[in-house]
């Protein structure tokens, strides 16, 4: 219907300027005839201006032609325009725009023909984006892993050869060889889970969650390696029950990894402070202090396999493959919650936010 209707006023326009053209060539036909017949009347050259008066058809047609060509002119301007900026656009030149100022249907199209380069360079641009993600995907994980990796073949050679002292050295050996081994294995873990959480299939499975109690679990949980590393819990929300519908292992995964992240880069000893509050929603807050970042370094925080430089060290604490604040986010924008950053010299403040779902 929509095409059709466009279509009619495509045919209308182009109509109306046939109809001008003749109504202007028809009008100075008739005005010349009249000057032809009377010249002819009036002078001793009317034998002339009479045989002229047979050329008054030719002439109709020729100013019919000219007048409709004038009249036109905007438009095969305007298409020779669209024509050149499709060439363009084919060549591969995305960031071409037509620039055609109509509100007609050809307005329409030179419009439509903007927004689809438009959209294609966007598309062009984010495959670049994902493929470069790629590369950085397959450099980090072969970086992270490399390390504990190699670390791992040196004790097993130890072993193997039997280069070890005594049997004090061999049991340091194997529970060197072992903490690597589970360092891979968080770093492999953490790979797995960001790629679940970014694939197209990924689902959260609701339940209807006491998250004091859950909350509570954690910290405790969590205390004795933060005593190990001098840091101390301080605990500000309430023991109430405080039911929401959320997927619990996601969630805890997301707590755990922004309180290991506040034991990593916080000044030790320290604090770290866990608040909950409720309102329209539900705001979990973890603050510690630590080193101030750039405000580079505070945009980048949250991209995949992004970490700090050694200002910012873990302090003997094993460094994971810098997706814990990504996994986190998007644990959160799952839920159809919010995971941001309040950064204050050198007070961090992550705030997590949930929807209150009762029901």
């Amino acid at each position: 219907m929509r095409n059709s209707e466009k279509n009619k006023r495509i045919q209308t326009n182009i109509l109306i300027k046939m109809v001008l053209s003749l109504i202007i060539a028809i009008t100075i036909n008739i005005s010349v005839s009249l000057l032809f017949f009377h010249l002819g009347n009036v002078t001793k050259w009317g034998w002339l201006f009479k045989s002229l008066a047979y050329l008054l058809t030719p002439m109709f047609l020729v100013i019919f032609v000219i007048t409709f060509f004038t009249l036109t002119r905007g438009i095969v301007k305007d298409l020779i325009a669209l024509e050149h900026g499709l060439q363009i656009i084919s060549e591969g030149n995305l960031s071409y725009r037509v620039t055609i100022e109509r509100q007609d249907e050809l307005g329409s199209v030179a419009l439509n023909i903007n927004r689809m380069a438009e959209h294609l360079e966007k598309q062009i641009i984010k495959e670049r984006e994902t493929e470069k993600s790629k590369m950085e995907m397959i450099t980090g994980i072969s970086h992270d892993l490399r390390t504990p990796l190699t670390s791992i073949i040196g004790y097993i050679e130890l072993l193997r050869t039997g280069s070890f002292k005594d049997k004090e050295e061999y049991t340091r050996f194997i529970q060197n060889t072992y903490n690597k081994a589970i360092h891979m294995k968080k770093l492999l873990d953490d790979l797995f889970e960001y790629t679940r959480l970014t694939s197209v299939e990924s689902q959260i499975k609701l339940e209807k969650i006491d998250l004091s109690q859950l909350l509570n679990q954690l910290l405790f949980e969590f205390e004795p390696i933060a005593q190990e590393n001098s840091m101390n819990l301080v605990k500000d929300f309430s023991d109430l029950p405080l039911f929401t519908l959320i997927d619990s292992e996601k969630i805890a995964r997301a707590i755990d990894n922004l309180l290991m992240n506040a034991l990593k880069y916080s000044f030790k000893p320290g604090s770290i402070y866990i608040r909950m509050t409720t309102n329209s929603d539900i705001s979990i807050e973890i603050e510690n202090k630590g080193t101030p970042l750039t405000r580079d370094q505070e945009k980048r925080l949250f991209d995949r396999f992004y970490k700090v430089d050694h200002s910012r060290n873990s302090e003997g604490i094993q460094t994971g493959a810098g997706l814990g604040l990504s996994i986190a986010r998007n644990i959160a924008e799952l839920h159809e919650g919010t995971l941001t950053l309040k950064h204050t010299n050198d007070v961090f403040t992550f705030q997590l936010r949930l929807p209150l779902k009762e029901d």
